[in-house]
């Protein structure tokens, strides 16, 4: 399977699936916006650090970025500020982006939804960065308690944001596809009118804990 394939296989599967499966591992433990409603994906992880309140390195990100990569854009302290808008978003999208994942705020909110790009933000707001401090590419961030390095997994989707370290990429796969051909089983048994009182042996734990 192809780099590409397996990034694909990972955003079908999507991150709730994939989260319990590496183990609980990963999580991005914050609300983020989903720009582009019903969107999915999967990439390995272009980090940015910006300055306080700046993307001058997002700017500079566009000039390294690879097509399929999801950049992880980030400040020393997630706030309100706008690191990415339409004209930015358009950079991205022209170099192949798979994705945006911003620990800060967008503006230019219907723009960017019209553009499809796929998008997740902490914030909508108006207020824009300014372009005067330089920061880092393809240093590890933390974002949301969760660490992400350079060519980490990173899936996105409506239910949220879950990293797979570089290493654990196939190992997580196979787990992830064991996981959804369990809970294919466990659906029609529930489909069939079985409870999942039962099924998990719940019913035990209640009943042992007496009145």
């Amino acid at each position: 399977m192809s780099p590409g394939e397996t990034y694909a296989e990972l955003a079908r599967l999507g991150s709730a699936t994939v989260y319990e499966a590496s183990g609980r591992q990963g999580l991005v433990d914050a609300d983020f916006a989903q720009i582009v409603p019903g969107s999915r994906v999967c990439g390995p992880a272009r980090p940015v650090r910006c300055g306080q309140d700046d993307n001058l390195m997002v700017h500079a990100a566009m000039a390294a970025v690879r097509p399929g990569d999801v950049l992880v854009l980030t400040m020393p302290e997630p706030r309100a500020v706008a690191l990415v808008g339409d004209l930015l978003a358009t950079q991205a999208q022209v170099r192949g982006v798979a994705g945006l994942l911003i620990d800060a705020s967008v503006r230019d909110s219907e723009e960017l939804t019209e553009m499809g790009l796929p998008i997740w933000a902490r914030w909508i707001r108006v207020k824009g960065a300014t372009k005067d401090l330089p920061g880092t590419i393809d240093e590890p961030v933390l974002v949301g308690g969760a660490r992400i390095a350079a060519g980490d997994a990173v899936v996105l989707d409506a239910d949220g944001v879950a990293v797979v370290a570089a290493a654990r990429v196939d190992e997580v796969l196979e787990a992830s596809r064991a996981r959804e051909a369990k809970e294919r089983l466990v659906r029609e048994r529930l489909l069939a009118g079985e409870l999942s009182y039962d099924l998990y042996a719940l019913r035990e734990r209640v009943e042992a804990a007496g009145p």
